[in-house]
């Protein structure tokens, strides 16, 4: 995409474009476009001024909201920066209104063009966004050059309102910005989109592989583990489970601590992985070795493995591997380990959280 040519129509009330559009939008004003989602490495409209000479743009802000458990926001009294947030929260997104008279509303994603980059997460607040802004005017979507970042959450707006596959998607979008290129760690992101039937759910296997995956790549490349994206203690909130099982007609099952019969985990918190296929198992980081193990040895795995959950006190001292301990009696429940275990099945899980089956108990709410 050029920049010097004007955004170009996906759809009726959608463009994508690149930073140059909306910077000429955000200045001058545009009677056609109402909305602007920008998706740039910083949310702050500085970025703009930062990235291009001579531009002042006008803005008054809604609200943050920051990633987590409650999705939690502030008004413009409570000033955060991208990266510290709420507690350990990162911010999520940002509404402003911006233009020379302040008609326009900008959603700010801060989204790097990197293959590392987590986009699943952001998919919903973006896709709600367009559909919303297309209901009362015309939205464009940039991101820098107007090519992968764009590109990727435009992809998965035509997926989920079309019922398209990534590849029919990327296609149709191809017929009018022949130019888009998402880059290869989004593809694979919209792929899992596609297999999750076009919404993000956390529930799923497949996001809870790809959960583990980010985690286990952020830890190995030294980064601070962000700690508000582990689940929330079932043990902590024992009588809000019950209730809700209560009200439903399907019993939740739970992992009970066998001394003390703390809830340590839900059937939900569970990874599967498949039995005996070792290496096959999970792409990233594979741990190699001639072990011979045979699937047939085991009829059942020996242990279960589960997302990081926040009663995982010795998870957060920040040691590579370590003991997992019920939060509430101490008993040794299993371990933990960034690098992987084995499972008695011969699968290699990385980074694992183990729970040994003879430590715990399973039951119903």
């Amino acid at each position: 995409m050029s920049l010097g040519e004007p955004p170009i129509l996906v759809r009726d009330r959608l463009f994508i474009g690149n930073i140059n559009h909306a910077a000429k939008v955000l200045q001058e004003g545009d009677e056609e476009i109402t909305h602007i989602l920008s998706l740039l490495s910083s949310a702050s409209i500085s970025f703009f001024s930062e990235s291009r000479s001579n531009i002042s743009i006008k803005t008054r802000e809604i609200q943050k909201v920051y990633a987590g458990d409650d999705a939690r926001s502030s008004s413009n009294d409570q000033v955060q920066s991208e990266n510290s947030a709420v507690g350990n929260e990162k911010l999520l997104y940002s509404l402003e209104f911006a233009g020379p008279e302040l008609k326009q509303v900008r959603m700010a994603v801060p989204l790097r063009d990197m293959e590392n980059e987590n986009l699943l997460d952001y998919l919903d607040v973006c896709l709600n966004f367009i559909e919303e802004s297309r209901k009362e005017g015309s939205v464009l979507v940039h991101c820098f050059a107007g090519v992968s970042r764009s590109a990727a959450i435009i992809t998965a707006y035509l997926m989920r309102t079309e019922q398209l596959s990534l590849e029919d998607a990327l296609e149709s979008l191809r017929l009018r910005c022949a130019s888009v290129c998402p880059n290869d760690g989004f593809l694979e992101q919209l792929k899992m989109f596609e297999d999750m039937g076009f919404r993000v759910d956390h529930a799923s296997s497949t996001y809870k592989r790809f959960h583990l995956k980010q985690l286990g790549e952020s830890y190995n490349r030294g980064d601070k583990i962000d700690f508000s994206k582990f689940g929330t203690d079932p043990g902590s909130a024992t009588e809000t489970f019950s209730s809700e099982a209560a009200n439903s007609a399907k019993s939740t099952k739970v992992y009970r601590c066998k001394r003390c019969r703390r809830i340590v985990a839900l059937q939900d918190h569970v990874v599967s992985h498949t039995p005996g296929e070792g290496e096959a198992c999970f792409e990233w980081k594979k741990w190699r070795s001639g072990n011979t193990f045979n699937c047939s040895d085991e009829v059942e795995c020996s242990s279960i493995f589960i997302e990081p959950l926040k009663w995982m006190t010795a998870v957060e001292e920040g040691a590579l591997e370590g003991k997992l301990s019920c939060a509430n009696c101490e008993a040794r429940l299993g371990n933990f380990n960034w690098s992987g275990i084995q499972c008695s099945c011969g699968s290699w899980i990385t980074p694992a959280f183990q729970i040994h089956k003879s430590r715990v108990d399973l039951s119903t709410l």
